[in-house]
């Protein structure tokens, strides 16, 4: 099989597109053929040794697909060969068959297509995750959401809608505040206006947001920060802009609010029951029309590292997908 092979780590020049073995399914695990990965942020940071796993070297990258089931491992009842299927993967996605644990793999209705599938796992599980289970957002609160018209902040827009909440989203550009605004955004402000902080607050009548969903990180989080309401309430889930913010503590104290750490991915080890069943709400929440993954960024195999690299200097719209088949 092709797939992308990372051999250093040394980000994109690290890669390169190889003929490897097929891969065989253990006990308990499923191969699948794959039609489409979905890219992510830390599909960079891995393949720089910067992620909060390593694995060893080689390795192929990709953490989400989407295709069909061709074999299983002993012990596995199901989805029988054939199913359309998405899967999380621990790595392995780039590439174009892969193995994954059973309990990671779920199958697909018909309605939704392999290329929007491959980019639903992650992005939409980090914003379920994060406003759901870690933020705690009730219907009617306030939720900035910041690089709105990236993979994880669009998918937190929708969340957030699907939740009830009104959305004030922020990003670069006119493009991608439209963007955000057709998925969803009531309120869009461009992340380089003038103390945005300011605008915010009184945006809000001068209350403040409710729940923060930061994927950015550096200077956005510092806006969040200033125009949190009382008792609210900063998810940060990933540093798109390359700075990792330091938090004075007085002003969580003084605005009685929390700044809470989510990584969707830890849940797959410590309650893959709560992953599950967030698959479900959001395989529901699709086929009611309230979420649609945006795809306009399609790469082939032989194009990967230059989907890596829409990411890597912010120019993604929406989710960027590998296709393979």
């Amino acid at each position: 099989m092709r797939a992308l092979l990372c051999r250093e780590l040394k980000g994109i020049e690290g890669l390169e597109l190889v003929e490897l073995p097929l891969p065989e399914p253990g006990p308990g695990e499923i191969r699948i053929a794959v039609a489409a990965a979905g890219v992510n942020f830390a599909d960079l940071l891995i393949t720089r040794g910067t992620y909060q796993e390593r694995p060893s070297l080689p390795f192929v990258p990709g953490f989400e697909v989407a295709g069909v089931v061709d074999a299983l491992g002993p012990g596995v009842l199901g989805p029988a060969p054939g199913t359309r299927v998405l899967a999380v993967l621990d790595y392995g996605g780039f590439a174009e068959y892969a193995v994954a644990r059973a309990s990671d793999v779920v199958p697909i209705p018909e309605i939704l297509d392999e290329r929007h599938a491959a980019a639903l796992p992650i992005v939409y599980g980090t914003a379920l995750g994060g406003l759901a289970w870690r933020a705690g957002l009730k219907a009617g609160e306030t939720l900035l959401v910041h690089g709105a018209a990236g993979g994880a902040g669009l998918a937190a827009v929708e969340v957030g809608k699907a939740m009830g909440a009104r959305v004030i989203a922020t990003a670069r550009g006119a493009e991608k505040l439209a963007i955000a605004r057709e998925h969803g955004a009531d309120l869009v402000f461009d992340s380089e206006t003038e103390e945005l902080a300011k605008s915010l607050k009184e945006a809000t009548g001068g209350r403040g947001v409710d729940v923060v969903f930061d994927p950015v990180g550096g200077r956005m989080f510092e806006v969040g920060l200033r125009a949190i309401a009382w008792e609210g309430r900063i998810v940060i889930v990933g540093f798109a802009a390359g700075e990792v913010p330091q938090i004075p503590a007085n002003i969580l104290l003084v605005k009685n609010c929390a700044a809470i750490g989510f990584y969707w991915g830890s849940y797959r080890r410590h309650d893959p029951d709560r992953v599950r069943r967030g698959f479900e709400q959001l395989l529901d929440w699709y086929v009611r029309g309230q979420i649609r993954p945006l795809v306009l960024e399609l790469f082939s195999l032989e194009q990967a590292r230059e989907a890596l690299a829409r990411l890597e200097r912010r120019l993604a719209r929406g989710k960027v997908v590998i296709t393979l088949r």
